[in-house]
C-alpha cells in the first residue's frame, strides 16, 4: 500500500505510484477539469508519463516529503484526483503552493476545502511552513470560493503571458495566501 500522508473524515492523502497513470490521463483528459488550465483540451497520455508523473512524484527535500498527494475517498479508494502542497523553494518549507485537481464526480462535495484545510493545518503544525499562497484564473470562481473557504485572503490580480490565450485569461489570474500568524490567530479565536 502506498504511502498515507494524511486523513481527514472523507479523504485519504496518499503518494503517488507509477501505477496511477490511468487515474492521471482519465482527469486531464477530462476538457471540464482542464477549462482553466489548458481551455479545455486534454493532456496527451505520453506528457503524463514524461513530465506530469515525474513532478507528482518527487521528493522536496525542504519540506521532507512529496509536494503532490492522490487523493481517495476513504470509505472506498475511490480516485478523486490530487492535492498540491509543494514548496517554491524546494530546499525551504517557508512557502507552499497549494493546489487542487479533482475529476468531476467529487466537485461541489466539499473535498477540494476538506483536504486544503487539512493540508494547510498540517503545514502549519508539523512542516514548519510559514505562507501557504493559492492562485487561479481570475473567472474561475469555484476554485476561489474553495481557497476562501480554506481560509486563504486575496492578495492581488496579476497578468502573465498564456502560450495560448483562453477564455477569460484577458481577466488575469488571482493570488490568495495565508500566514502562519493569521492562521494561529484564528486558531486561537475558533471556540
Amino acid at each position: 500500500m502506498a504511502y498515507v500522508f494524511l486523513e481527514t473524515e472523507r479523504l485519504r492523502l496518499r503518494a503517488f505510484a507509477e501505477t496511477d497513470v490511468d487515474h492521471l490521463v482519465a482527469l486531464d483528459g477530462d476538457p471540464e477539469v482542464m477549462r482553466f488550465l489548458t481551455g479545455g483540451t486534454p493532456t496527451p497520455p505520453e506528457t503524463i508519463r514524461a513530465r506530469t508523473l515525474p513532478r507528482l512524484l518527487h521528493d522536496h527535500p525542504g519540506l521532507g516529503t512529496r509536494g503532490f498527494w492522490a487523493a481517495e475517498e476513504r470509505s472506498t479508494g475511490t480516485f478523486l484526483g490530487w492535492f498540491e502542497f509543494r514548496p517554491l523553494d524546494d530546499d525551504s518549507p517557508a512557502v507552499v503552493e497549494l493546489g487542487y485537481r479533482l475529476n468531476r464526480a467529487a466537485w461541489g462535495r466539499g473535498y477540494a476545502t476538506e483536504g486544503s484545510r487539512a493540508l494547510i493545518d498540517k503545514g502549519f503544525t508539523d512542516l514548519g511552513v510559514q505562507r501557504v499562497t493559492a492562485n487561479t484564473m481570475t473567472v474561475n470562481r469555484a476554485s476561489r470560493r474553495v481557497m476562501e473557504k480554506s481560509g486563504l485572503t486575496f492578495l492581488r490580480t496579476f497578468f502573465r503571458d498564456w502560450p495560448e490565450a483562453i477564455e477569460g485569461s484577458e481577466q488575469g489570474e488571482v493570488e490568495y495566501h495565508l500566514l502562519r500568524g493569521d492562521w494561529e490567530q484564528r486558531r486561537r479565536e475558533q471556540p
